[in-house]
């Protein structure tokens, strides 16, 4: 055998090792860091949604609706970028589940993100 061929024996047999599911890989790191956004995103852009109808606190919420409005889109392109990337489904490492989520979860944050900002420029 020559040592081309054991090497890229070697490299296909760590290729298609089984990924448990604890395996933290790259594609669920950026799933998780898509989320993490995503929901930072949510709870400014609610919180901007409450300081705009002058439920708490002092300002009209503009700053963090815009804020919110960053962090969902963010975490929307990360979660399209892993699921356009994903060579497999759930389970086989690839963050597809994740995401998925963030898909959701940028699009709630951005949501609410819109809505505050086109309140503290109604009652502005």
């Amino acid at each position: 055998m020559s040592l081309h061929h054991l090497t890229t024996t070697a490299a296909a047999h760590v290729l298609v090792q089984p990924v448990d599911a604890y395996t933290f890989t790259s594609g669920r790191l950026w799933s998780v860091v898509g989320a993490l956004l995503g929901l930072a995103g949510a709870v400014i852009g609610g919180l901007a949604l409450a300081r705009s109808a002058r439920r708490i606190g002092a300002g009209n919420g503009r700053r963090g609706a815009i804020v919110a409005l960053g962090a969902g889109l963010a975490c929307t392109v990360i979660g399209g970028l892993v699921v356009a990337a994903a060579e497999g489904g759930p389970g086989t490492g690839y963050g597809i589940v994740g995401g998925w989520v963030d898909l959701v979860v940028g699009l709630i944050a951005m949501i609410l993100g819109g809505l505050a900002l086109a309140r503290s420029r109604r009652t502005a």
